[in-house]
């Protein structure tokens, strides 16, 4: 009989991930976190959207914050989704 231990991420009580890993689970538990926090900024300046779209838009920004950050310095557009576009074709080939 084997024992595996399970880490299981939360948010707001509905379970969002579940890992072996528990590096994973702490870094996607950080962007969970980073979301809510930009949520509560959106929020904060007056940006009107529903609860779903608040949350889908923070989550988006918090996990692509390396490809947000390329862009506030001043990357072009073009540029920064070809890299993104190649970086999905490497992970696919991988998978």
């Amino acid at each position: 009989m084997a024992i595996i231990t399970q880490y299981v991420v939360t948010h707001n009580g509905v379970e969002k991930l579940v890992t072996t890993d528990k590096k994973a689970a702490d870094q996607y538990d950080k962007m969970l976190e980073a979301a809510d926090n930009l949520a509560g900024y959106i929020q904060a300046k007056g940006i009107k959207l529903e609860a779903d779209q608040a949350e889908e838009l923070s989550i988006l920004l918090a996990k692509n914050k390396d490809v947000i950050q390329k862009l506030l310095k001043g990357a072009a557009l073009d540029s920064v989704l070809e890299e993104d576009a190649a970086e999905v074709v490497r992970l696919q080939a991988n998978g």
